[in-house]
């Protein structure tokens, strides 16, 4: 009795090509269906997700689950390093990304200037790393100008400037990026706030006053200690870092921001150009939280606001 109920529960070769025919010729739409369901489950390496845009990605990420990010976690607020993990503006956004698309963004932190290398090699999937979309990353140009790799596609979803911030107090009274004419001046080197000074400086020059003295560091926590340190006069840095820093490093007594913020500018999250897909569909996860009011709580939970964008865009840096 056993062995025919046994028996029973399972299709023959035979029934099994019938159904093969039928679906064939359009018949048992039901179990042709799931038949096709199945075939794209099993491309997608098995994997399924109830997420909005999980099929929106390509067919390796869905079956990774993963996608790999690389960044420079010493950015506070938008990343570092905090009890071994990876926090701050771009994590949570990131988090609230990967519930749109099914999957998990895992970070890793590396040289800031190596980053879009690392990203075209494939260690990477993305760079998320309070990176300026500029036209030189765009199009894989050096700081000459010149050609030097492929370039990114960029999904923007923040928008900053550059600041300068001094000793507590401001013993020198700089007042903007002006007053550095001939002055040491610490920065990160490979960051669009570096380019920032560089320019600063020819100015200086044009106007018949001393270059900027500009001193450029592997990490940012190197051309913060200098200017601590008095080895610098002033520290230029992404607006909302130097902001952070005012307010937090050494209980807000080490640094305060003078001036205003400028070359206001796109952050954006840095794809391979060979990679379309994943970039339509991180526009697309980025409108979606925005949409849903859960971007607003981000950027509100880290004092951010001001950075806030209403859309999405591709590649709207300059």
């Amino acid at each position: 009795m056993e062995n025919s109920i046994m028996t029973a529960r399972i299709p023959s070769r035979r029934a099994l090509t019938a159904v093969a025919a039928a679906c064939s010729a359009g018949l048992l739409l039901t179990a042709c269906g799931n038949q096709t369901a199945d075939a794209e489950k099993e491309k997608a390496g098995g994997r399924k997700s109830s997420a909005p845009l999980f099929d929106k990605l390509p067919a390796g990420i869905r079956q990774a689950g993963v996608i790999k990010v690389g960044t420079d976690a010493q950015y506070a607020p938008m990343e570092y390093e905090e009890g071994g993990r990876i926090v701050g503006v771009d994590p949570d956004i990131a988090a609230e990304l990967g519930k749109q698309l099914g999957v998990t963004f895992e970070f890793t932190s590396g040289s800031f200037d190596g980053l879009i290398t690392a990203l075209n090699s494939g260690r990477h999937d993305v760079v998320i790393s309070s990176m300026s979309d500029t036209k030189a990353r765009q199009e894989g140009l050096d700081e000459k100008g010149k050609k030097a790799g492929k370039g990114v596609d960029f999904v923007d979803y923040f928008v900053a400037g550059t600041a300068v911030y001094v000793e507590k107090g401001n013993p020198l009274g700089i007042k903007s990026i002006a007053d550095l004419c001939g002055r040491p001046t610490a920065v990160q080197r490979g960051t669009t706030f570096e380019k920032s000074v560089q320019t600063q400086s020819k100015a200086c020059v044009k106007a018949a006053k001393p270059a900027v003295e500009i001193e450029s560091f592997d990490t940012d926590a190197e051309a913060q200690t200098r200017v601590k340190s008095g080895g610098a006069v002033a520290g230029v840095n992404d607006y909302p870092v130097a902001l952070d820093l005012s307010r937090k490093a050494d209980g807000g007594k080490a640094f305060e921001v003078v001036g205003e913020q400028v070359d206001a500018g796109p952050f954006g999250i840095a794809v391979d150009k060979d990679n379309a897909q994943l970039r339509d569909a991180l526009r697309g996860a980025v409108d979606a939280i925005i949409a849903d009011g859960t971007y607003t709580k981000v950027l509100s939970k880290w004092d951010a606001a001001s950075g806030a964008i209403t859309k999405a865009t591709v590649n709207a840096g300059s």
